[in-house]
């Protein structure tokens, strides 16, 4: 059986993360995203430290079409490099799981 996965990523702000994350899910690629604003990240960015404000969004889709959420965050994002991380999943509620691969399928009606 197919596993849920949880993508991680993050925005420079709360607008991008919010049409990105309403994309995912109005196309069948994510059961939904929880957007998280006003993070403080503190990198190293071209030999240099810096620190900004970000929202992180994490991704609940089903691991096959993590490649494709992937194409979606790129395609949209303002950052050149933008953080994209794959989190497998253990375990969880049997319920929550099955809504999750349910939702994730792919091409939903858009909105």
């Amino acid at each position: 059986m197919e596993r849920p996965v949880l993508v991680y990523t993050t925005y420079p702000s709360l607008v991008e993360a919010e049409r990105a994350g309403r994309l995912l899910v109005e196309q069948g690629l994510a059961a939904c995203v929880n957007i998280l604003p006003g993070m403080r990240s503190i990198y190293r960015w071209q030999g240099a430290v810096e620190s900004a404000e970000e929202a992180v969004m994490i991704v609940k889709t089903r691991a096959s079409q993590k490649e494709a959420v992937e194409a979606v965050v790129k395609r949209l994002h303002s950052y050149h490099t933008p953080a994209i991380l794959f989190l497998p999943t253990e375990g969880g509620s049997a319920e929550y799981i099955g809504w999750i691969l349910s939702e994730s399928g792919g091409e939903k009606i858009e909105s």
